[in-house]
């Protein structure tokens, strides 16, 4: 059984109904629609676009983590094997979802899938990641892109060419498909953070314990507004986050990130290199 979360704030009608309209002709079983005390879409609009629908509304908002974890402990009370959070802003053709159970029953050591995520005009969106240092997360945004677009290609793994599946530490949060067990293993979303590197921070407590995968054989297009790099609110809460991450797992001194990343690295590159001269 695969149970999914789409958390509401100040989002669009035509968002809503477009991912909802995805969801509801896969084999997603309980698609949970949790409201952190926005406006925009009330309860009876939600309920009216799908019979697969439990809406619940938080009290104020309590962030992106925590209205998800809301979702996900229903999925663990009802016993669902998978579980998926994704943003309002995706679309994916019917098969979708059924592809990923299947890979997902397949290879049971994978804790996490991403699939290829592309712009609605069909470009790739980078999202395969390093596990980030300040730099890749908060420095960057100060500095041209010219003088940083080397050690960026490299942090989102552009050599890869993202047309093989691979073991990546940090995935989007716009579409992440647990595996409810190995998310009860791990632990839920680090309520902590209130927006953007809960993402970050669940992607490598699975990646420890269980393979997290990219999965290029499948697509679903993200709109991707990126709209902390233009609400002055959002840039603060972005920053703010991205402290709290890295008080939390070290600065300049993230043992585990070095060991991590550099493994990653070394597969990747030998991944790479097997292909380029097979």
């Amino acid at each position: 059984m695969t149970t999914a979360s789409v958390v509401l704030y100040n989002t669009s009608k035509l968002y809503l109904q477009n991912v909802i309209a995805c969801l509801a002709k896969s084999s997603v079983s309980t698609i949970y629609v949790v409201d952190n005390a926005s406006v925009e879409n009330p309860q009876d609009f939600v309920q009216s676009l799908s019979e697969k629908i439990i809406y619940i509304r938080s009290a104020k908002n309590v962030g992106y983590g925590a209205a998800n974890n809301i979702a996900i402990r229903e999925a663990i009370r009802q016993g669902s094997t998978y579980h998926l959070v994704l943003n309002p802003d995706i679309e994916f053709a019917e098969g979708t979802i059924e592809s990923i159970e299947n890979y997902m029953n397949l290879n049971p050591n994978v804790g996490q899938v991403m699939p290829k995520i592309v712009y609605p005009n069909g470009e790739l969106q980078y999202l395969c990641k390093l596990i980030p240092t300040p730099f890749d997360l908060i420095f960057k945004r100060f500095l041209p892109s010219k003088m940083i677009q080397k050690r960026m290609n490299k942090f989102q793994l552009k050599f890869t060419g993202y047309n093989k599946p691979m073991n990546v530490p940090y995935l989007s949060g716009c579409f992440m498909f647990f595996r409810v067990s190995a998310l009860n293993d791990v632990g839920l979303f680090d309520e902590n953070f209130f927006l953007y590197p809960e993402d970050v921070d669940i992607s490598r407590r699975m990646h420890e314990k269980y393979a997290t995968m990219f999965l290029p054989t499948v697509e679903v297009v993200h709109t991707h507004a990126a709209s902390s790099r233009t609400s002055r609110k959002l840039t603060q809460i972005h920053i703010v986050n991205m402290l709290r991450y890295f008080n939390k797992w070290g600065w300049f001194l993230d043992s585990k990130r070095c060991k991590t990343n550099k493994q990653v690295l070394t597969e990747l590159s030998n991944l790479h290199n097997t292909e380029h001269h097979g």
